[in-house]
């Protein structure tokens, strides 16, 4: 039995079945086509409110008033992101007056709307959306990059506006997250040319260069981290999914090319002494501010007693009142900031997140490709939570939206007869 049920579509009917035909087609594209703009801004975060969130007024409600279908399977991730927020606004109450947290909470609750409506977005016409999204979030990404290697090397006088600490950021106010939000762009590329899913290969494998010279320049460890990660795991899935011997040989072949022509690219920027020197102090695990009883880990270890005795956590954004740093831990924020209500909600999040995420990575469907994307970057981004606040990050809530929109679409698809696909 389904559990769906159908929000009624505004407009007027139409008069005749071509004209509804032609109608629905081009409102299709409005809201396919706003919302690839909605994710193409959403590489520009120097500035607050950003373009992002103006894209978001526009293409929600275009949306919005054509209607959608809730399939059981939104109800969990609904229902885990609504306790997530409300145990933050239960934080909040004893600190509703202070300007910080509660615009941290408006924030939050934002988000959160975002997310689920990018859930409910990629659960229809779910092949066709996902492909736009990601060439849009793809050529975001180049955009992003070219920025960050304009500042990096203080072309036209931008270094101050576009570099951070001697580091790329770009279109963002921090390098690190510059390096964060090209990594999905770089599996997109990778996946293109391995797969030979492009006809343009010299131009796919320029944009390619671009984001991971943004991403090195970036001297983000995790970003590092994640991009070599996310990578071998969207190859790995596809060549352990495909059934074809060939296309295996060649997945094993252009990607040991494209890894070669990356570690080249790679050599050439480090030829430079200044960005080697850099790039070797980066690469250290720890830093300064990592080590000792107050640095980053030392913090996260000393709260978490405290946290034990406090069901409603310290509040949002309280632990950097506390502890004179932030968490640098989405996990630990999640109880600090949002309570053991929102801890526990988070937590729960992740775990069938991960379950969800491998299954429609693995599992056969329509569907399956795209989500050999969406899902590597997720996970990595999972991951990295363990040494960096990601829970305001809107490329990860994109990413969340669209893994749990694909698995609703891998269900419908199988409860009408979903056949054999590779």
């Amino acid at each position: 039995m389904h559990t769906e049920a159908l929000l009624p579509s505004a407009g007027p009917a139409p008069l005749r079945p071509g004209r509804a035909l032609g109608r629905r087609v081009d409102y299709g594209r409005l809201v396919n086509w706003s919302f690839a703009a909605f994710v193409f801004c959403g590489s520009v975060a120097i500035v607050e409110p950003s373009p992002y969130d103006f894209a978001s007024m526009l293409a929600i409600p275009i949306w919005f008033v054509g209607g959608f279908k809730v399939h059981r399977t939104f109800l969990p991730f609904f229902a885990l992101i609504v306790l997530y927020n409300l145990g933050g606004f239960i934080g909040l109450i004893p600190y509703v007056a202070e300007h910080d947290p509660t615009l941290f909470m408006l924030q939050s609750l934002y988000l959160a709307l975002t997310t689920l409506v990018f859930a409910l977005f990629f659960a229809e016409d779910t092949a066709r959306r996902a492909e736009i999204v990601l060439q849009f979030y793809a050529a975001s990404t180049v955009f992003a990059a070219l920025a960050g290697i304009v500042g990096y090397f203080g072309v036209a006088g931008l270094g101050e506006t576009l570099s951070r600490y001697g580091r790329a950021s770009g279109t963002f106010k921090d390098p690190n997250v510059l390096g964060s939000y090209l990594v999905m762009g770089a599996v997109y590329y990778v996946q293109l040319i391995v797969l030979g899913r492009t006809r343009h290969v010299l131009a796919t494998g320029a944009a390619l260069l671009i984001v991971v010279a943004g991403i090195l320049l970036s001297f983000s460890r995790g970003s590092w981290g994640a991009f070599l990660v996310a990578t071998l795991l969207s190859i790995g899935m596809a060549f352990l999914t495909s059934a074809e011997p060939r296309m295996r040989r060649r997945i094993v072949t252009v990607a040991l090319a494209a890894a070669a022509v990356a570690a080249l690219a790679v050599l050439v920027l480090l030829a430079l002494p200044n960005t080697r020197d850099f790039f070797l102090q980066r690469a250290a695990l720890e830093q300064d501010y990592d080590e000792g009883v107050t640095g980053r880990f030392g913090n996260q270890l000393r709260s978490i007693p405290i946290l034990l005795g406090l069901p409603n956590g310290f509040g949002p954004l309280r632990f950097r009142l506390i502890f004179g740093l932030e968490p640098h831990n989405s996990y630990v924020n999640a109880f600090a900031s949002y309570g053991w209500l929102g801890g526990f909600a988070f937590v729960l999040l992740v775990a069938l997140t991960v379950t969800i995420g491998f299954r429609v990575a693995w599992k056969p469907s329509p569907y399956r490709r795209s989500a050999q994307v969406f899902w590597p970057s997720l996970l990595v981004f999972l991951l990295q939570g363990f040494q960096i606040d990601i829970d305001h990050w809107r490329h990860v809530f994109l990413m969340l939206g669209a893994v749990w929109g694909i698995e609703t679409a891998r269900v419908r698809w199988l409860e009408r007869g979903g056949g054999v696909t590779r």
